[in-house]
């Protein structure tokens, strides 16, 4: 097994009082099942054809639930999420006539979609939608969107290639350093050359004669520019755990959770516990922000072939253990955040088990999909892990089973204030990619304004790309 990275705490906590009272808790909807067994990403009815659209090419319209969606935790119960503008039909268009306006923004809210990670700043949002790479090109594999987090209006879209590994478990704004960062999801050989040409890099404590392959995936903590999505490897080697969310406080303080894999048994209290009744699950973790390494105790111990060995157990800070949340959730995309004002209150929206339990025989297994309503296995949920003492609890249950690619807290965020600028220039997005990829894009790509590539430029807006340059280009 390979060497984690960690290190050990120094600081010692500083304990707030937690209040869970009256949060408005926002989000960007990443998919659900409800109760008339529909998905989020399915439409809700294709309302016309909108000529003004598309800089009067004119375009279809449909209305879609994904986008941006508020809910309410009073400290006992949470309100039904709802969207964020909530429009229905007759406010995008109305016997033949259209709002514009709202046409726009019900048609811009089909790509309002981050299975690859999103993240909230200042009252921007940044979405990474990440395509079938069977079904696409890798110089397309990223499609890459900036929001007005206020009315969902998109400001900004361009493509990716795979080149840029933008796909992550989590993205957070520090206001300790007005930096943004993240667990991105790369590969050995995609890390820098001056971590991996380091001769103790990864070198196994367990088994000193096992290298580096360069092909082991998994995450490493990244400090990211959203305006020219210059992505900066920290942490020296990759986390192989199976990371769902990552959030930062208002003191600077990171903390990444794990799916906790498939579900074991339930105790009466409705937590997970393993052989040693110690809380198992999913897994807090908490994070050096100049090192990339998570906090850590080490113990030594004798393996069965009479070998020293060494397991590693996360801790805060100030070296005192993290226990197992007691729940597993699925290995999807989730979310977690913090309320500047609560620094101690973690709020993570996990699934309620990972699709298994004692199914109608008493034996332990994958859920059936056809009882989903009762067994809970779509099923998603507030937690709030307090980061003073490691306990996390199920405060409840999501209605409609929403998960969201990223939180905060409506007008409580840390991020609130900030005057960070993420949103790029006109050229600026491309020009970042392809100097983060030293990678020429074909000469004369030609986008339209929504990011998609297009033979011939379109009437209205275009994006023309040549060499390391982009610009645009309004076709009459």
């Amino acid at each position: 097994m390979k060497k984690q990275l960690l290190t050990l705490g120094l600081a010692a906590l500083f304990c707030l009082p937690m209040s869970a009272q009256d949060v408005k808790l926002m989000g960007v909807a990443q998919s659900m099942r409800t109760n008339d067994n529909t998905q989020l990403e399915e439409s809700e009815g294709y309302l016309g054809w909108c000529q003004e659209l598309n800089g009067g090419v004119g375009a279809a319209v449909f209305l879609v639930r994904n986008g941006i969606y508020s809910m309410t935790w009073d400290g006992s119960t949470l309100s039904t999420p709802v969207h964020e503008p909530n429009l229905k039909k007759s406010d995008v268009v109305s016997g033949g006539v259209w709002n514009l306006e709202n046409a726009q923004a019900v048609f811009d809210w089909n790509q309002l979609y981050g299975n690859s990670g999103s993240v909230y700043v200042d009252g921007k949002l940044v979405t990474i939608f990440s395509r079938d790479e069977s079904s696409t090109t890798d110089e397309e594999l990223f499609n890459l969107r900036w929001w007005d987090a206020k009315t969902g209006k998109k400001l900004y879209g361009t493509t990716a290639p795979k080149s840029l590994n933008a796909e992550n478990a989590g993205l957070s704004y520090n206001m300790q350093d007005g930096k943004v960062y993240g667990l991105f999801y790369l590969t050995e050989a995609q890390l820098p050359e001056d971590i991996t040409s380091d001769p103790e890099y990864f070198e196994s404590e367990a088994d000193p004669y096992q290298e580096s392959s360069g092909t082991d995936a998994g995450y490493c903590l990244c400090e990211v520019d959203l305006k020219t999505m210059t992505i900066t490897p920290i942490t020296p080697g990759l986390y192989y755990q199976n990371f769902v969310a990552f959030a930062i406080n208002s003191e600077g303080r990171a903390f990444g959770i794990t799916s906790g894999g498939a579900a074991g048994y339930v105790a009466d209290d409705g937590k997970q516990y393993n052989m040693d009744n110690q809380l198992s699950g999913a897994q807090v973790y908490e994070f050096d922000l100049a090192t990339g390494m998570y906090y850590a105790n080490a113990t030594h111990y004798t393996d069965e072939s009479g070998e020293d060995a060494i397991d590693y157990t996360p801790c805060f800070q100030d070296g005192t253990p993290i226990p197992g949340t007691g729940y597993s959730s699925q290995y999807r995309t989730q979310s977690a955040c913090f309320a500047k004002s609560n620094p101690n209150m973690l709020y993570w929206n996990g699934y309620y088990n990972s699709g298994k339990g004692y199914n109608d025989w008493g034996s332990w297994g994958s859920l059936s999909d056809k009882e989903w309503k009762t067994n809970h296995k779509f099923d998603t949920c507030l937690y709030g892990i307090d980061i003073t003492t490691g306990e996390c609890t199920r405060l409840a249950s999501i209605p409609n089973r929403f998960t969201f690619s990223c939180l905060w807290v409506d007008g409580d965020d840390c991020s609130d204030g900030s005057g960070l600028d993420i949103v790029p220039d006109e050229a600026g997005i491309s020009d970042g990619i392809t100097s983060v990829n030293a990678k020429a894009a074909t000469a004369n790509e030609i986008f339209n304004i929504s990011g998609q590539r297009v033979n011939a430029p379109q009437r209205g807006i275009n994006i023309v790309k040549n060499g390391n340059s982009a610009v645009k280009v309004i076709t009459k």
